[in-house]
């Protein structure tokens, strides 16, 4: 039995997508898992023990559409799961004849392309992301219905790629190595700048490794304001690729973040992974929050209906840094 996952959005919805790779792989233990994904996810699915072969839609939805079919044809899937809804993708799995092709019944466009409809409401769901991607196994007549603790053991995140030697040399074995990436991409609602810039102040040398990630553009906004004179701070903003972060938070001891990509990643490795999140109900961390052994979330109670329509919420900055620090000081204590 081959399986092909279909997850084409960003980094932290095709990790918490690996569960269901992990639940189909203990079920049918001689099947294949493939993951349709986007370029910029691709190493998330890499690293995944569950996973057979990686697809990169990005070359494939450039080709002619009869290239496309051909693609999926030779793929060879006899299910095609289609997690994340996309109507080409959709369009094409039925095109290329597999046989099995599961999605929501939300999507009127699946009426036309799936053959095994699921009734999934996610918006304003009390399940957690990972728990409604599960959910999409139940045709396959599987269990999906699973506790946090449950999918924590299904990630299968362990075939880690190697540190390259400059950035090796930035671990220091002595002390708690804490990856602080303050930036989301804007998907979700951020911590303010200058609570990161406090807390890093705040947490000790002698005791804090700091290694500052994002992007190169994130960089530029924040190097005017960022403590990076401070002995134990790195800045790596725009120095590492997604694979070479992957590594790094493998190597570290814990992350820090509001709600985005790595962030999953360090839950899905078992590291501490702190979530700084919005009480708003999209962006709540019941549904968004990290799910691991080591994971932390800060998160006022309410529903912060009255930030709903504002970037800059104070419902986060309610948030305040000496209760980051104080959690972080008995984690480096441990």
């Amino acid at each position: 039995m081959h399986f092909l996952l279909s997850r084409t959005d960003a980094i932290g919805d095709v990790v918490l997508t690996l569960p269901v790779a992990g639940v189909l792989k203990r079920e049918f233990p001689e099947s294949q898992v493939s993951l349709l994904v986007r370029r910029a996810t691709s190493p998330v699915a890499r690293y995944c023990r569950h996973v057979h072969a990686v697809l990169n839609w990005d070359e494939i939805e450039r080709l002619p559409a009869r290239e496309q079919v051909e693609i999926l044809e030779r793929v060879g899937a006899d299910v095609i799961i289609l997690i994340y809804p996309n109507r080409a993708i959709a369009l094409r799995a039925s095109q290329a004849g597999i046989r099995v092709r599961i999605g929501t019944i939300r999507r009127h466009f699946h009426w036309f392309s799936c053959n095994r409809l699921v009734h999934l409401r996610r918006k304003n769901s009390p399940l957690h992301e990972a728990q409604l991607n599960l959910k999409l196994l139940e045709p396959l007549g599987i269990k999906c219905t699973y506790l946090a603790a449950e999918i924590f053991g299904l990630y299968g995140l362990d075939g880690m790629p190697t540190l390259g030697d400059d950035i090796k040399a930035l671990i220091d074995p002595l002390r708690f190595n804490l990856i602080v990436h303050p930036k989301s991409g804007g998907t979700s609602r951020e911590w303010p700048c200058e609570y990161f810039v406090s807390l890093i102040r705040s947490l000790p040398p002698a005791r804090f490794n700091i290694l500052v990630t994002g992007s190169e553009q994130e960089g530029e906004q924040l190097r005017g304001s960022f403590p990076w004179g401070l002995p134990h701070v790195v800045d790596l903003m725009g120095r590492l690729s997604l694979t070479e972060l992957i590594a790094l938070i493998a190597a570290a001891d814990g992350l820090v973040a509001s709600s985005t990509g790595p962030l999953h990643i360090a839950a899905a490795m078992g590291k501490h992974a702190i979530g700084i999140y919005s009480p708003l109900r999209s962006k709540r961390a019941s549904r968004w929050g990290p799910v691991g052994v080591g994971a932390r979330v800060f998160q006022l109670d309410g529903n912060c209906a009255a930030c709903r329509r504002m970037r800059d919420c104070e419902c986060m900055r309610r948030i305040l840094p000496d209760q980051i620090r104080d959690y972080l000081q008995t984690l480096a204590r441990s």
